[in-house]
């Protein structure tokens, strides 16, 4: 008997929405991979900045990912990145000049192409992944059939980045990733859109993983 096909969970959302801590969830939930798009293109905006490069500077940010060498692992059930060989943490990309910056980064055509390529190489991750960022379900894996939309409003949104000592303004990352060229934030084609703003983990994370088990039943008969 054939080897059951690793099932791909994509889930995407704008900033602060809560995708990040519902896709652990539901990754551990369900014994799958859990990657972080956003923090491939965290890791590579503080290369950036670490190597002196401005921002704001495609020309000089697209030389600098050409000689760039990024290696995806999995560690403990979570998808990490090196640079170089060089290991990035957790404090170096949540670093306030990152913050600040990465949406800049992560509207270059050419670093969006590179680190989609390195996300889909987690495809095969066996018994399978979830995946959260901003263009996972209309980008990395558009054919799969798990994709989810993780939302809430603004206020909300914005008093969840204050909560962690964050100052940035989620309008502003909103506008960048809504109306970037290249893979803009936007609710993929038959995803489910589970509005977080007054729910609780548990209950969004029961939603999506009761939605899973009933796409994977109808797909069994």
């Amino acid at each position: 008997m054939a080897s059951p096909t690793p099932i791909i969970i994509a889930i995407d959302g704008p900033a602060a929405s809560g995708k990040s801590t519902v896709s652990k969830r539901v990754a551990r939930e369900l014994g799958c991979l859990f990657v972080s798009s956003g923090e491939m293109y965290r890791a590579f905006t503080h290369w950036v900045l670490e190597k002196g490069v401005d921002p704001n500077d495609e020309e000089q940010v697209t030389q600098l990912l050409a000689a760039t060498l990024f290696t995806c692992r999995a560690e403990g059930g979570i998808g990490t990145i090196q640079i170089d060989d060089t290991p990035i943490t957790a404090e170096e990309m949540s670093a306030e000049a990152v913050n600040g910056a990465v949406s800049l980064i992560a509207k270059i055509p050419a670093v969006r192409r590179r680190l989609v390529a390195e996300q889909r190489g987690y495809a095969d991750f066996d018994p399978g992944v979830v995946m959260e960022g901003r263009d996972i379900g209309t980008v990395v894996f558009p054919d799969t059939a798990f994709k989810f939309y993780v939302d809430a409003s603004p206020e909300v949104r914005q008093a969840r980045r204050r909560a962690q000592g964050i100052e940035d303004s989620v309008a502003e990352r909103d506008a960048i990733d809504s109306s970037r060229k290249d893979s803009p934030l936007a609710i993929a084609e038959g995803a489910l859109v589970v509005d977080s703003s007054h729910m609780a983990v548990d209950e969004v994370v029961a939603e999506i993983t009761g939605q899973i088990a009933k796409i994977r039943a109808a797909q069994s008969i």
